[in-house]
C-alpha cells in the first residue's frame, strides 16, 4: 500500500534502521538478509532524497533529516500497534508478547523474580527481557525501545506517566567476623571504616545512597566500586568494609552470605521505587495488565529469622 508514493511497508524498516543505525542489526531485527535490509535503505534514500544513514568511522550515523524523522515515525507505529492491540481481547493465558524492562539487580531480585514466576503460571507465552539501567535508559523509553523503567523516583522523567511500586529503607551489612563493628554500628565507625558502593553505566552514575551522602556533605571512604548490588557482600566478606544497601535486598543476601544486617547510624531517606512507561502504552491492554501485576507484587524477601535464626542483627536486636 502506498501513500504519497511511499510504500507504507517501508515505515517499519525506516523505524528499525533509524533506531539501530546499523544495517546488520536492522536486518537481524527484521528477520531479513543484510542485502534485503540494504535494499530497504536504498529505497528510503530515494524517496526522501537523503542519505539518512552515513558512515562515521566504523559506525553509521543518522543525518539531520533522519534525526527529525526518528521520533515521529516511531510514534506513528506505536499508535498503530496500540490500535491493533486494543481491537483484541487480552487473554494472558494465550497472549504472546515480549516486554523489555529496565531494572537494577536489586529490583530484579526483590520484585521481578516473583513476577517471572507468576508469568510462568498464568501467562506462559509472555516473555520478559531485563536490561540494566544506564544513562540512555530514558532516551530508550522515549523511542519506544523499552516498555518499562523500574527505578527510583528521582531518576524518572516528569514528562511521562509513572506509578509508585514500593518503598524500602536502607540497611548496612558487615562480615560476621568483622570485630571492628559491634551489635550496633556507630557513626564514628561508619565514617572510619572503608565502604563498598555501586555505580551504573559508562558515566558511573551513583546509586541513591551515594548521591544522598554527597548531597549532605557526608564523605565515606569508598574502597571498592562495583556495578551490581548483589555483588556487595562479596567485597565485604573477610574485610572490615561496610556496604549500605536496600533493606529488602540485604535480607535476601543474608540468606546466602556470612553477613550481619545493621541499622545505619545516619538517617537516610527511604527509597521510592516507581515504574514509568511511554504514554502511547497508557491504554494498551497487555501493558496495563503487566503494570497491574507489578503493582500487586511487593518486595519478596522473607523475614530473615526464617532462614538463619539468631545469626543476624538489626540495630542490636535479633531478627
Amino acid at each position: 500500500m502506498r501513500f504519497n508514493r511511499l510504500d507504507l511497508n517501508l515505515l517499519i524498516g525506516l523505524d528499525v534502521l533509524l533506531t539501530e543505525c546499523s544495517i546488520t542489526r536492522a536486518a537481524r531485527r527484521l528477520c531479513l538478509s543484510q542485502s534485503a535490509a540494504s535494499g530497504i535503505l536504498a529505497r528510503l534514500r530515494e524517496y526522501f532524497d537523503d542519505e539518512l544513514l552515513v558512515q562515521a568511522g566504523r559506525q553509521m550515523a543518522p543525518t539531520p533529516l533522519a534525526l527529525s524523522l526518528r521520533a515521529p515515525v516511531h510514534e506513528i507505529l506505536l499508535k498503530i500497534q496500540q490500535t491493533v492491540d486494543m481491537a483484541e481481547v487480552f487473554r494472558p493465558e494465550s497472549a504472546t508478547r515480549h516486554f523489555r524492562v529496565v531494572a537494577s539487580d536489586y529490583v530484579s531480585s526483590v520484585v521481578l523474580t516473583d513476577l517471572a514466576l507468576r508469568l510462568n503460571q498464568v501467562a506462559p507465552f509472555i516473555t520478559m527481557e531485563i536490561l540494566p539501567p544506564n544513562e540512555r535508559s530514558l532516551a530508550q523509553l522515549e523511542r519506544g525501545e523499552i516498555d518499562l523503567l523500574l527505578m527510583p523516583e528521582r531518576y524518572l522523567s516528569r514528562s511521562y506517566p509513572s506509578e509508585v511500586l514500593f518503598t524500602d529503607r536502607f540497611s548496612c551489612i558487615v562480615c560476621n567476623d568483622n570485630t571492628e563493628v559491634g551489635p550496633q554500628l556507630s557513626k564514628v565507625d561508619y565514617l572510619r571504616l572503608g565502604h563498598v558502593a555501586t555505580s551504573f553505566g559508562s558515566h558511573q552514575q551513583s546509586a541513591f545512597d551515594e548521591w544522598y551522602f554527597k548531597s549532605i556533605g557526608l564523605n565515606r571512604r569508598i574502597e571498592v566500586m562495583c556495578a551490581a548490588f548483589n555483588l556487595l557482600p562479596q567485597f565485604v566478606i573477610g574485610t572490615r568494609r561496610i556496604a549500605t544497601l536496600q533493606h529488602q535486598l540485604a535480607l535476601q543476601l543474608a540468606r546466602y552470605y556470612p553477613i550481619r544486617v545493621l541499622a545505619p547510624p545516619v538517617e537516610i531517606p527511604p527509597i521510592v521505587e516507581s515504574m514509568q512507561w511511554h504514554p502511547s502504552n497508557n491504554h494498551d491492554p497487555a501493558h496495563q495488565w503487566l503494570r497491574g501485576m507489578l503493582c500487586k507484587r511487593g518486595p519478596s524477601a522473607k523475614p530473615i529469622g526464617e532462614h538463619r535464626q539468631g545469626r543476624f542483627l538489626h540495630g542490636g536486636e535479633l531478627l
